[in-house]
């Protein structure tokens, strides 16, 4: 297998993540974003969508999402469970890990594009020549807020955000807080179950992955 990641990028993160908690090794490629490395036909072979994470199998077959990838790495090495193990638990994480996405890291993905002047004719990932928009950026700024609100309310009623074990949701939620703090976006003093949270998955080993 190879794995072809940004270092800088948050997405990929995850799985860097998801695989020390795994304690697995993959052969690792570095596609340079800010350069545009992804937008060139070398890269676009391997994955037309011009985006990161991308895992190659022995066969050829590239999966270029991260909960994908994760879950075929969960596949592999079920221990420790980061996905679930049972109907209920995989249910509920993956609930939690979509809120983690679609509530955090498409808005802080929506405020960063829009905001920083290497992307501005990228304004969607793996394309060129779509102008960034200045207001979207506020528009994701609005919504990072009203994620980390949500957060608090989620991490008031559980150790982590899926329950009461560390598992993807929690990754994919570390990777949008410091993706947020990119942009001095960050959780205030209303949020003392967010701080504490974060304060217990930052310090774990994975983290620095």
């Amino acid at each position: 297998m190879k794995f072809y990641d940004c270092s800088m990028a948050p997405s990929p993160r995850r799985v860097r993540i998801f695989l020390a908690e795994k304690g697995v090794k993959i052969d690792t490629v570095q596609v340079d974003l800010m350069s545009g490395e992804n937008l060139k036909p070398e890269f676009l072979k391997i994955n037309p969508r011009g985006i990161v994470p991308v895992l190659q199998l022995d066969d050829g077959t590239c999966i270029d999402e991260a909960v994908p990838i994760c879950r075929y790495i969960e596949e592999l090495h079920p221990d420790p469970p980061l996905m679930g193990t049972d109907a209920r638990s995989r249910a509920v994480i993956a609930m939690r890990t979509r809120h983690m996405e679609w509530d955090g890291f498409l808005s802080a993905a929506e405020a960063f594009r829009n905001s920083t002047p290497a992307f501005a004719d990228r304004g969607i990932p793996g394309q060129v020549g779509v102008k960034a928009i200045p207001a979207l950026a506020e528009r994701g700024r609005a919504g990072l807020a009203r994620f980390f609100d949500n957060l608090e309310k989620t991490l008031a009623q559980s150790q982590f955000i899926a329950g009461d074990r560390y598992t993807i949701a929690d990754i994919t939620g570390l990777c949008v807080v410091d993706f947020a703090g990119w942009m001095k976006i960050q959780p205030t003093d209303s949020h003392p179950n967010v701080q504490r949270w974060y304060r217990s998955v930052s310090s774990r080993p994975s983290a620095a992955a």
